[in-house]
């Protein structure tokens, strides 16, 4: 495009130098970051071009944030469109996402055209960039997750492509998404992790996404991470170049890789991230037994519950949740002095660390795994932190797992008998939507709500916790049209 400022267009900035001089002109300059391959960042490149007719007096300046990485990485761009506004040489405000209000009251602003809190008038609105560009904006930046414009929606991916790209990520221990390979990247961007990485010495698997298409555009919305590349350890998302810059210069991604037993070439593989004990002063060994003991469950993560600082530890907060149970917290980033000697006294060198009744469990993977075979919820009953489920308990729970609830001989795909496959039917012809239990597949349950229910016979329709009846009911119900009036009062 032409030149901006008083020509009323977008100018394409080519160098730091240039952009640099401007700024030192201490002209009002708006700068777009985008990316040629971005949706979002084209359409809202034609309300850029609008809004630099609007506001002639200002410098309306463009740059592909992945061929300008000095640019992009001196104003931390990490996600596309982004805008950058400067006022006598000065950073004054920033706009991450595809929201042409926002960047038109932004635009006015800076310009001094409105008041502050006041709104931008209609003609500044993007309005004259036409309705089907806003339009086609807002349908881009909600599909793509980097909108700001009312609620954010993503898009549902079928499961076959989230399986596969589950696969893709769970692939090597640490998988960088990326544009090209690390011999020959096609961004700044993906060229600066794949340094990192190499400066880790870590081992590290690939896939280059301008070669896949649906894994490309399938990733963001899987990831809820619209840009590129994206890094994982052990099938969890770091983040993209500004993340693994930081986190690279403050070691926290050393640490990371070395809590979760990532390879690193010329050492060996898995070590867990055990530490050999060494000694504490007494004062700090009995304050870490105080804290450890402080509650039945303790956890200590980075962060707090309600805000947490890693992937791994609002894993462990969210199966504690998941498993209903009370629990304390120490964000062991707020003190220096307790996160390195709990290494210590623990004998175990990564975060998060889950301690019940002041035994050591262990980190993200390992409640992972005791949460999925049932070990955890086992320990919490035998140490009397969870109540054990009597089978009435466990029954109750089941029938009002779901507000219509099916007991059957089978699955509503393959009911084992006439009886349960009529009910099925019956249900599926009224649109009525229910939960199921195939009580073939245990016996207790089968027994005891025969018991509970006082009804010997399935399958067995409940409807919010109270039983409607068998087979003859439900079919009479459905016959005498009150079956769905039954089930939704």
């Amino acid at each position: 495009m032409g030149g901006g400022g008083a020509g009323g267009s977008v100018k394409d900035v080519q160098s730091k130098g240039e952009l640099d001089g401007l700024r030192q002109s201490g002209a009002t300059l708006i700068l777009h970051f985008w990316a040629s391959w971005c949706e979002a960042s084209k359409q809202m490149d034609q309300v850029f071009s609008h809004l630099s007719t609007d506001f002639p007096n200002s410098h309306f300046l463009r740059v592909e944030a992945e061929e300008q990485p000095e640019i992009s990485e001196e104003y931390s761009v990490s996600a596309v469109p982004f805008f950058v506004f400067f006022k006598d040489g000065k950073v004054v405000d920033k706009l991450e996402g595809a929201d042409p209000s926002s960047l038109a009251n932004k635009v006015a602003k800076v310009t001094g055209s409105i008041n502050p809190g006041e709104a931008a008038a209609p003609a500044s609105l993007g309005m004259a960039a036409g309705p089907t560009v806003l339009e086609s904006v807002q349908d881009l930046a909600k599909a793509n997750g980097s909108s700001q414009m009312g609620n954010q929606v993503q898009t549902g991916l079928d499961e076959k492509i989230k399986k596969g790209l589950q696969q893709l990520i769970d692939s090597h221990p640490v998988m960088l998404f990326m544009k090209g390979n690390p011999e020959e990247p096609k961004c700044g961007f993906s060229r600066k992790v794949v340094d990192i990485l190499k400066d880790e010495k870590v081992k590290f698997g690939t896939f280059d996404i301008i070669s896949d298409n649906e894994v490309r555009e399938g990733l963001k919305k899987f990831s809820k991470w619209p840009t590129f590349p994206q890094l994982y350890c052990k099938g969890e998302l770091l983040g993209g170049c500004d993340i693994a810059i930081a986190m690279h210069e403050s070691g926290e991604l050393k640490e990371v890789f070395r809590d979760h037993g990532v390879d690193i070439i010329g050492t060996e593989q898995g070590t867990g991230g055990i530490l050999e004990p060494t000694g504490l002063t007494a004062n700090l060994n009995s304050r870490l037994q105080s804290l450890i003991n402080s509650s039945p469950v303790m956890l200590f993560m980075k962060g707090k519950p309600g805000e947490p600082k890693c992937g791994f530890s609002h894993k462990v907060v969210e199966i504690l949740k998941q498993e209903k149970v009370d629990f304390e917290s120490f964000d062991i980033l707020s003190d220096d002095e307790v996160r390195q000697g709990l290494k210590v006294y623990s004998n175990w060198s990564s975060y998060p660390q889950l301690y019940i009744k002041g035994e050591l469990i262990g980190g993200s993977d390992i409640a992972l795994e005791m949460q999925k075979s049932g070990e955890l919820k086992r320990i919490l009953t035998e140490r009397g932190i969870m109540k054990e489920e009597t089978l009435e308990d466990h029954l109750k729970s089941l029938i009002s797992s779901s507000p219509v609830m099916l007991f059957m001989k089978g699955t509503p795909d393959n009911p084992r008998c006439g009886f349960s496959s009529k009910v099925v039917n019956a249900l599926k012809e009224e649109g009525i939507d229910f939960g199921s239990f195939d009580i073939l597949t245990n016996d207790e349950v089968r027994q005891g709500l025969k018991v509970f229910s006082n009804w010997p016979t399935f399958p067995q329709l409940y409807y919010k916790g109270e039983l409607i009846g068998g087979c003859d009911i439900i079919l009479e119900l459905r016959n005498n049209g009150e079956l769905k009036a039954t089930l939704s009062e």
